[in-house]
């Protein structure tokens, strides 16, 4: 019988998609049950109120909790990394290991490491932000060689989290579209309060890029340091089949 594999994922308070979506995508697993602890994040802005909302302190309270669950991993299902800078979540890392003994991934680091398992070189990026926070992202990756223009971004400007969770299908599917047409090879929708994972593989077939959802990526991360083959997850997306 294959081992019970628990894992433990960290949720920004306000946020109400990626609970029901991480646990359809794992539900065709039977030894892998998911679970949930939340820290306070409401709005997204480069305030300082913004951005204090992330202190790894406070994240890593959070995490202990999971840890009382004695799960095999714990991942943070954000994308704050994205404006902040990605060393950010190799830190959070570490600093949850350390705090808890339990090993750790982001949602942002599991989306870099699958940009270079498809050897992308032009990002889309499809986001909820507002023009400075986007801008941020834009420029990190940027840095690591993603060529995102005005033509692969797309951003809503929306600051209040639980907004977010509004935006329907429809719009999102003409954001992937434009980033498309623009140019992009892969797709990413950039935000955890985005409901978009369950159209991963519709967008795929229709558009012909990779679309990495970053609900899906992290999961997937820890999926596979957890040992599971990912493959037996279908109709999410490329990233189980491919990657």
């Amino acid at each position: 019988m294959p081992k019970q594999i628990r894992l433990g994922i960290l949720t920004p308070s306000s946020n109400t998609a990626l609970e029901p979506l991480t646990y359809q995508i794992v539900s065709s697993i039977p030894n892998v049950s998911v679970h949930f602890s939340r820290f306070p994040v409401t709005a997204i802005s480069l305030s300082p109120e913004g951005l204090a909302q992330f202190d790894h302190s406070v994240i890593a309270q959070a995490a202990k909790l999971l840890a009382h669950a004695e799960v095999d991993m714990i991942g943070w299902s954000g994308t704050a990394a994205g404006w902040i800078g990605f060393e950010d979540d190799e830190k959070l890392c570490q600093a949850i290991t350390k705090a808890t003994g339990i090993p750790a991934t982001t949602s942002v680091l599991a989306l870099n490491k699958a940009l270079g398992i498809f050897k992308v070189k032009k990002l889309g990026l499809v986001t909820p932000y507002l023009d400075d926070v986007q801008e941020r992202i834009v420029k990190n990756y940027n840095a690591i060689g993603m060529g995102v223009t005005s033509e692969t971004e797309r951003h809503l400007r929306v600051v209040k989290n639980t907004d977010v969770a509004l935006i329907g299908e429809d719009v999102l599917e003409t954001l992937v579209g434009q980033v498309v047409e623009g140019g992009a090879d892969a797709v990413s929708t950039f935000c955890t309060n985005l409901i978009a994972a369950h159209k991963v593989e519709l967008w795929e077939a229709k558009y012909g890029v990779p679309v990495l959802d970053t609900v899906t990526t992290v999961t997937w991360d820890m999926l596979r340091q957890c040992g599971v083959d990912t493959k037996a997850i279908k109709g999410w997306g490329r990233i189980f089949q491919e990657a």
